[in-house]
C-alpha cells in the first residue's frame, strides 16, 4: 500500500504483517537508517511497554514504531513524550472528529472516557557509545481492549475506540493520520521549543489540580498536579512543598 498524499516528505513508511515487537524491528534497522521511518505491525508476537512490561496486541490494535536518527538537540529527546502524544491526539480526534473524549496523560498516555486508549514508549538508538537516535513505540487499543487481569493493581481501565465511540479505524488509517501530525508538531518543537508543545500539552491534560500518586518503585507521594514544568517535568504540590518529577508512574486519586 502506497503512502498518501499528505505523508511527510523525506519519511519511510513499512507495513509488516507480523514481528516480534516494532521496538525491536526499530533497533536491527537502526543501523543502516539514514532518514526517518515509521513501522507497523499489524501483529506482534513479543510486544513490550514501559520497563519491559508485556503489551497485549489483538487484532485490530495499532501497534508501530518511529525511528529517527539525531536531527535536534539530544536534550529534546525525553520531550517527544509530548509531541508524539500531541500527535496521537491529533489523529485520532481527526478520525472520529470528536474531542472532548480525549485527554493526555503524563508522561506519555492518551486517555479516552477516562481510560487507558494509548501508551508511548521512548528508547535511546545507540551507535558506539553515543545516542544517536530515537526509537519510539506506539500502542493503540483500536479494535479491543484487554482485559482487567492483563493490567496492573491500580492502572487506569483499559479501553479501545470501537467499544467506548462505536468507530472502526485500522492501523493503516491511523498511521496515515499519525505520521503528518507527528511532523507536525516535530517541527514545533525544533523551531520554537518546548513551550508551544507545553502549553497545547497542558490544554489537553488529565486531572490538573488534582489529586495524583507518583510512584517511584516502593516509594510513592501524592499531591495536587499543579503543572508541568518548562523542562516537561511533572510538579507535584504536598502541603507548602512543591515537588518536581522527572519519572514516575502517575496513579489517579489519593
Amino acid at each position: 500500500m502506497s503512502a498518501p498524499d499528505t505523508w511527510p516528505p523525506g519519511t519511510g513508511r513499512v507495513v509488516l504483517a507480523e514481528t516480534d515487537s516494532t521496538l525491536d524491528e526499530a533497533r536491527r534497522r537502526f543501523a543502516d537508517l539514514a532518514s526517518p521511518l515509521w513501522i507497523l505491525a499489524l501483529h506482534q508476537s513479543a510486544a513490550r511497554g514501559r520497563r519491559g512490561r508485556a503489551w497485549v496486541h489483538p487484532a485490530g490494535n495499532f501497534a508501530a514504531n518511529h525511528v529517527a536518527p539525531m536531527q535536534a538537540d539530544p536534550r529534546l529527546l525525553a520531550l517527544r513524550s509530548f509531541t508524539t502524544s500531541l500527535a496521537l491526539h491529533d489523529a485520532l480526534v481527526a478520525l472520529t472528529g470528536r474531542a472532548e473524549p480525549f485527554a493526555l496523560k503524563w508522561p506519555n498516555d492518551v486517555l479516552l472516557n477516562g481510560g487507558k486508549l494509548a501508551g508511548i514508549l521512548l528508547e535511546t538508538m545507540s551507535r558506539g557509545n553515543r545516542a544517536a537516535g530515537l526509537s519510539i513505540g506506539i500502542g493503540v487499543n483500536l479494535a479491543q481492549a484487554p482485559g482487567a487481569e492483563a493490567v496492573e493493581a491500580r492502572a487506569l481501565r483499559p479501553v479501545s475506540l470501537l467499544d467506548e465511540l462505536g468507530v472502526r479505524v485500522t492501523p493503516e488509517e491511523l498511521l496515515d493520520a499519525l505520521a503528518p501530525a507527528f511532523a507536525h508538531w516535530e517541527g514545533v518543537l525544533i523551531r520554537d521549543g518546548f513551550a508551544p508543545v507545553r502549553a497545547a500539552w497542558m490544554a489537553r491534560a488529565a486531572r490538573i489540580g488534582q489529586p495524583v500518586t507518583a510512584r517511584f518503585g516502593t516509594h510513592e507521594l501524592t499531591g495536587i498536579f499543579e503543572t508541568v514544568d518548562a523542562e516537561g517535568q511533572l510538579v507535584l504540590s504536598a502541603g507548602e512543598t512543591r515537588h518536581v518529577i522527572a519519572a514516575a508512574d502517575i496513579h489517579f486519586g489519593a
